[in-house]
């Protein structure tokens, strides 16, 4: 048994120690708005937060989610309201959107406290695929939620 904190909430789970924690946040615990991509830690569709730091959960072990607060898209903001899910939808981002949870969290790091990233920093920051190429409506997205 594995108590892990996601999105403010104690979870008990009974799964492998060397389970990797995207399977147990979407299979076990149910939250499905973090995605599989590659499995190899290179597209950043499983991104999720570990103590509110952008982290690839795809080959990240529930024994390396204990102790630790883990954010997931769904906890990011339960009405869509942050500033960046707000900016996302106003710069109409996604095409096919199965990037977009694992873009959200890392473009929502990029902004937490206030930040204003330039087109450098968010282009050296964000590291995620997208096969659909809305690099360019995600980079408005961060500069609106930013305030810039």
């Amino acid at each position: 048994m594995t108590t892990l904190n996601v999105n403010g909430k104690n979870y008990t789970v009974t799964a492998d120690p060397g389970t990797p924690l995207l399977w147990v946040i979407r299979d076990v615990i149910g939250l499905t708005g973090t995605k599989y991509g590659c499995g190899i830690e290179v597209c950043g569709a499983c991104t999720i937060w570990i103590d509110g730091s952008p982290e690839r959960s795809c080959e990240m072990t529930i024994a390396e989610g204990v102790g630790v607060k883990i954010t997931t898209v769904e906890g990011l903001s339960p009405t869509s309201s942050h500033p960046i899910q707000k900016a996302w939808v106003a710069e109409q981002v996604p095409q096919c959107g199965y990037c977009q949870s694992g873009q959200i969290m890392v473009a929502a790091s990029m902004i937490a406290g206030g930040h204003k990233p330039t087109d450098a920093q968010i282009t050296a920051g964000m590291g995620n695929l997208c096969v659909c190429g809305t690099y360019n409506r995600i980079r408005a997205a961060i500069h609106l939620a930013a305030g810039g």
